[in-house]
């Protein structure tokens, strides 16, 4: 088990309930071991054309690599934004009892 086989997934959502819908069905359906949800956060971009902002709430799901096409599909069918953001970051290093977890816990 490496580290560089982990990765964190960043996925914002509109409201607090969306994010709460998304955060369940990919711990039900094993496509993350834990998602954690920071409400209330000032989002600023650009969308078609124009400067636009909106409050959202951003998820931080740790998970594997390889169950990346699986998570954009999953939050694709549910999500409530035409483009949303997910995106995802390696894992560089971390606690092994930890990342030993999320290895049982995904499957």
């Amino acid at each position: 088990m490496t580290a560089d086989s982990y990765i964190v997934v960043f996925i914002t959502a509109a409201s607090a309930g969306e994010a709460q819908q998304i955060s369940r069905a990919l711990v039900e359906q094993k496509k993350a071991a834990c998602v954690s949800i920071i409400p209330k956060i000032d989002s600023y971009f650009w969308w078609e054309g124009k400067l636009d902002s909106a409050q959202e709430n951003l998820l931080i799901a740790k998970t594997k690599a390889s169950l990346l096409p699986d998570i954009i599909t999953l939050v694709k069918k549910v999500h409530s934004y035409k483009v949303p953001e997910i995106i995802a970051l390696p894992i560089v290093g971390g606690n092994p009892d930890y990342l030993e977890w999320v290895e049982k816990s995904v499957g």
